[in-house]
């Protein structure tokens, strides 16, 4: 079985999702596994984000789930206990990046700017999510914030006015994993129901990002 970071990497693409009812979960999975998609970071934005982790893990273990929105030690305990195998956070906090070593989990803090990148570089950060990417600048800002770390092999997930349009533009910097998508699987859309549509953007993403990292290679 990959790590859930290879998991990404050979997906391009990684669902970022708000979901507000635990009796969503098992639907939700289930669109994303049939759209191709087996991996999902559920934020930490709502107060079912521990319990739809724990449900997703006990119910449909295919599906490699994460949590995103960690901005404090009680939700990384929480992710963790809800068997979250990888962690994401909008910014850069030394402490969570510390506690989240110490738990074994792969750990993805946020960066915008090169003091921030510096920081995180500092303390072995060697995969940071750009946040907020589209408002930041775009891959032509990440580019130019992330040449003179080059060295040290630094790698992203732009996150955050990401589209399915705008895919290929990022992973055609080699410094991009994947891109987090907030599009896939709306909360609106998970709240109606509608998780046709969500297994069909989930398929459309895939095969997207699947073109773009062909041509990248």
């Amino acid at each position: 079985m990959l790590n859930p970071i290879d998991l990404i990497a050979s997906l391009g693409v990684v669902p970022v999702i708000a979901i507000e009812r635990v009796e969503d979960a098992v639907p939700l999975a289930d669109a994303l596994l049939e759209g191709g998609l087996p991996v999902a970071e559920i934020t930490f934005r709502t107060d079912a984000a521990a319990d739809v982790l724990a449900t997703i893990r006990d119910a449909r273990p295919e599906l490699c789930i994460g949590a995103g929105t960690i901005l404090d030690r009680d939700n990384l305990a929480r992710a963790v206990a809800s068997g979250a195998r990888f962690g994401l956070a909008p910014g850069y906090d030394p402490e969570i990046v510390d506690a989240a070593k110490a738990a074994g989990m792969p750990f993805c803090p946020g960066i915008m700017t090169p003091s921030d990148l510096s920081l995180a570089a500092a303390r072995g950060v060697r995969l940071a999510k750009f946040f907020p990417a589209g408002i930041a600048g775009g891959p032509k800002a990440l580019a130019g914030i992330s040449a003179p770390f080059a060295h040290l092999n630094i790698r992203f997930i732009p996150t955050g006015g990401v589209t399915e349009a705008t895919i290929g533009e990022w992973l055609a910097l080699k410094a991009v994993v994947a891109v987090g998508g907030t599009w896939i699987a709306k909360t609106e859309d998970i709240r109606e129901g509608r998780f046709a549509e969500i297994a069909k953007s989930a398929a459309s993403a895939v095969r997207v990002a699947k073109q773009a990292l062909e041509k990248r290679a």
